[in-house]
């Protein structure tokens, strides 16, 4: 009888790799690129070298950049693998040597257990580009042609793991970040000046070591969940997953001022959920208000669990409101459209903001988003830019159109799209302030863009 061979969905389709790196100096647009559009869009995502070895989780692979760059009306593209220490190691041996996060963790791999695969996402700071993978240190990006200069670990100073997604204050150019680990200290917090000096790290007592993706500031304040995605060596030596969701535990918020530290931090409670990414943050009088996008559970890193809830991987967007004075908090879901990659107008990041932005999400098995949904939080409404039958999309990064005195919708919404009939790849960018009409430019790539996950706008002026 002939065996039947599992066939991996994050191997096949628009999630399968693609292998060449390539530089195209002349792309078609259908429509016209806004000459006031000048700078380079950068996404990451997981792009394995070789094959995988097990069982491959879509989180597993090798980081690749993909970048358009955009100046008077005209385009071009490039991508290129960050090359980590890990990725060279494998390049030179012609062959994947570490599994990823669905096997048993390699105590006997010569080179070390894990691997940064600088995978997930990007921060420009202080004229640096760096490519994130929050279990290790960024890596350094030349631009415009997203070369490799190596691991940043800002002179020696970096302490910690590193966030995918550090905050940088538009206002005072400073950035926070933190990393989360196995072991004592779970939660360590640090701050980075606006000339990119690494001020100051600080840990934050937490009961035990957490999953801890995202996080938000306001002005004043930073934002910790200590979320029930908990790690436990001793689940692991019994056999158990070293990942669980105990969805007995409850959510727990943490608020320190910029430059506190577990001394000043505050914590609030409410009920047992996930947060991958928040939207924003900001203080209303007594209250801080995050908005994120909000799952009942997740088994998305976890084995599957017989007892979960049907609906715990969805992803709606919710409010969440801290009062500092008396201590509770009021969670209210905004939207029941699942959707996720929430982004807002960076220029507004940490204030109070009428508009988000945030991926829709189809009801397939896969992480497939057909749209964009734009958030009026002031009128209580949305609108969603479709980008058609069989087309399927990402993040959606805002790109201010001119100063930071612009209004906070006028710009544009840019993100790659995969057509899966014509089975091409283009940048799509969308006029914020009209999100139902037509995009306003389509530049066509010269190759495939697989699925991935974060990107970032550098403008002209920054390169």
């Amino acid at each position: 009888m002939e065996q039947t061979v599992a066939v991996n969905p994050f191997l096949e389709g628009n999630f399968a790799p693609v292998h060449k790196e390539i530089t195209t100096d002349v792309l078609e647009v259908i429509g016209e690129l806004p000459p006031e559009l000048s700078g380079m869009f950068v996404r990451n995502g997981p792009n394995p070298q070789w094959t995988p070895l097990g069982q491959y989780h879509w989180f597993d692979g090798d980081g690749m950049l993909h970048g358009v760059r955009i100046s008077n009306s005209h385009a071009t593209y490039c991508n290129r693998y960050v090359r980590t220490r890990g990725w060279e190691i494998e390049n030179q041996a012609g062959k994947a040597i570490w599994t990823g996060f669905l096997e048993p963790p390699q105590a006997d791999n010569p080179y070390g257990i894990g691997k940064n695969t600088a995978n997930t996402a990007l921060v420009w700071h202080a004229g640096q580009l760096l490519a994130l993978w929050e279990g290790g240190a960024p890596h350094a990006i030349k631009v415009p042609d997203l070369e490799t200069i190596g691991e940043y670990t800002y002179n020696g100073k970096l302490a910690s793991a590193f966030t995918a997604h550090p905050k940088v204050d538009p206002v005072t150019g400073e950035m926070m970040f933190f990393g989360y680990s196995f072991a004592p200290p779970y939660l360590q917090y640090s701050v980075v000046s606006a000339t990119g000096e690494l001020l100051r790290t600080v840990p934050i007592d937490l009961p035990m070591g957490v999953m801890m993706h995202d996080f938000a500031i306001t002005e004043e304040y930073t934002i910790f969940m200590d979320l029930p995605l908990t790690f436990s060596k001793e689940r692991m030596e019994r056999g158990e997953p070293l990942m669980v969701f105990e969805r007995d535990r409850p959510s727990r918020f943490g608020i320190v001022p910029r430059f506190g530290d577990n001394s000043s931090i505050r914590w609030f409670e409410s009920p047992a959920c996930y947060v991958f990414h928040t939207l924003n943050a900001y203080e209303d009088g007594d209250e801080v208000v995050l908005i994120g996008c909000r799952m009942n559970s997740t088994t998305v890193l976890t084995a599957q669990d017989s007892q979960a809830d049907p609906e715990g991987n969805i992803p709606r967007l919710y409010q969440w409101r801290f009062n500092l004075s008396t201590g509770t908090v009021r969670e209210q879901m905004l939207d029941d459209v699942a959707s996720e990659f929430p982004r807002v107008n960076e220029n507004f990041l940490g204030r109070k903001t009428r508009y988000g932005y945030t991926g829709r999400m189809t009801k397939s098995e896969l992480p497939l988003f057909d749209g964009i949904i734009k958030y009026d939080h002031q009128s209580g409404k949305s609108e969603t830019h479709e980008f058609g039958q069989g087309r399927y999309g990402g993040e959606a990064v805002f790109v201010p159109r001119g100063s930071q005195n612009s209004g906070e919708d006028e710009g544009w919404l840019i993100t790659f799209v995969y057509d899966t009939t014509e089975e091409t790849s283009e940048l799509v960018v969308v006029n914020a302030q009209d999100v139902t009409a037509e995009p306003v430019a389509r530049v066509l790539i010269p190759q495939r863009v697989p699925y991935g996950f974060h990107g970032t706008w550098i403008s002209s002026e920054g390169e």
